[in-house]
């Protein structure tokens, strides 16, 4: 071997000693500093965000952070969160639906029309709902993929044609009442956790992070590679696990914690698994980065774009079901209104990137909290919608241009 080429294995091998022994819970601090420099913000914006709100409405009207009206800010939260998790899909590839909001409304009168004047069990009743859905997602696939139609335009007739059927269906009266005391009734306006069981499933989330993070590294170190501080893991699944016990002790003092959140948060969890574990949410990604790169790749890009529209228009429909629960009827005026806005805006807000390969389910789940807590807020105050709607809006731009500079940053850093 030449003595240049010794000089770089040895600078080399001096450089993995130097990250390999790096690995405290210092260099886990200065990591995470490091990544908010370059750009890599993830969901700290929203949590600053979130404690903002949640400070000055508690101080102008202490009644907003008590547990019942918090317990009633997740049972809202959940239908329209729902939603979002399926313009996070279309947001990851880089496109858009304008249609959520009446393809909601469409599924909401579906299950009203089976169920209640057919006499379809109410679970037939959903699936089919969903289905159609999908259908529909399916449909506006073809017209990008085959037609080259912009997803804008595609989503836009899309919504004025499945709110057209959605009158169709509700026919003169308007509105369909689902019966009180029914199980999905029940499900969308009552049915909380077990206290006992709210306590159990709020140790979950830090154990998995504790097994998988631990996991990782025994990974990471087989490999010989640079691995991320145990105690540093340790720390966050310590702070997680006390963050959501003390949320279920607080919200245990009145209703506890709903059911229907429990699920909105159990599809964010699957999802963002599937976006950041497997090689479908790795192909996502790629796809919305660069969609000729991923196709040079041997990424199916045709079908990468059908699965985020499929998926989109799906939970849009799942969430118009739920919405119908909630209110205990399917109406005209379902999914209409700021439904469409709201799902977007909390996706947005929540973190995902408008310009595509940037994302995470969770961006859902902060993003639709954070426009719910202002919602709640103004309602105690007693102020207008008007200014609701101000101020959403305002959010919602200030996260577009925290996203905008932080992509310039990670640019700039050479983090992509």
């Amino acid at each position: 071997m030449s003595e240049n080429g010794k000089q770089s294995t040895l600078l080399l091998d001096r450089s993995d000693v130097r990250v390999n022994h790096d690995t405290g819970l210092g260099a886990t601090i200065r990591s995470s500093i490091d990544k908010v420099r370059s750009g890599d913000l993830g969901s700290l914006p929203v949590v600053v965000g979130l404690v903002i709100i949640w400070t000055v409405f508690g101080t102008l009207n202490p009644t907003f952070l008590s547990s019942n009206n918090l317990a009633n800010l997740l049972f809202d939260a959940s239908t329209v969160g729902i939603i979002s998790l399926g313009i996070v899909c279309v947001l990851m590839v880089g496109e858009i639906d304008l249609s959520v909001g009446s393809i909601s409304g469409f599924a909401s009168a579906m299950v009203g029309m089976l169920w209640v004047n057919e006499g379809w069990p109410v679970a037939l009743a959903i699936l089919a709902a969903l289905v159609v859905g999908g259908v529909i997602g399916a449909i506006y696939a073809v017209l990008f993929n085959r037609l080259g139609m912009p997803s804008f335009v595609a989503t836009l007739a899309g919504l004025l044609a499945v709110l057209g059927m959605q009158l169709y269906l509700l026919g003169a009266t308007g509105s369909i009442n689902l019966p009180y005391g029914s199980a999905i009734v029940n499900f969308g306006q009552l049915l909380v956790i077990p206290r006992p069981l709210a306590y159990v499933f709020a140790l979950i989330p830090g154990a998995v992070m504790l097994v998988s993070g631990l996991s990782a590294v025994r990974r990471r170190k087989q490999a010989n590679l640079s691995a991320p501080s145990i105690g540093g893991l340790l720390a966050k699944a310590a702070v997680i696990t006390v963050a959501l016990e003390f949320v279920a002790f607080y919200l245990n003092q009145d209703r506890g914690s709903p059911w229907m959140f429990a699920l909105f948060v159990v599809l964010a969890i699957v999802m963002n698994y599937a976006l950041t574990r497997t090689q479908w949410g790795r192909s996502m990604s790629a796809v919305g980065g660069n969609r000729e790169a991923a196709r040079r790749a041997g990424i199916n890009v045709r079908r990468i774009y059908t699965s985020a529209f499929v998926l989109c228009a799906m939970f849009a429909a799942l969430g118009g079901v739920l919405a119908a629960a909630r209110l205990a009827s399917a109406s005209q005026q379902a999914g209409t209104g700021d439904v469409n806005l709201n799902a977007i805006a909390a996706a947005v807000i929540g973190g995902t990137s408008l310009f595509g390969g940037r994302g995470s389910a969770y961006s859902a789940l902060l993003g639709i909290i954070v426009i719910q807590s202002i919602a709640s807020g103004l309602t105690m105050l007693d102020l207008s919608s008007a200014l609701r709607y101000m101020i959403t809006g305002a959010v919602l731009a200030i996260a577009v241009i925290v996203d905008s500079l932080a992509r310039r940053s990670r640019a700039s850093h050479g983090r992509g």
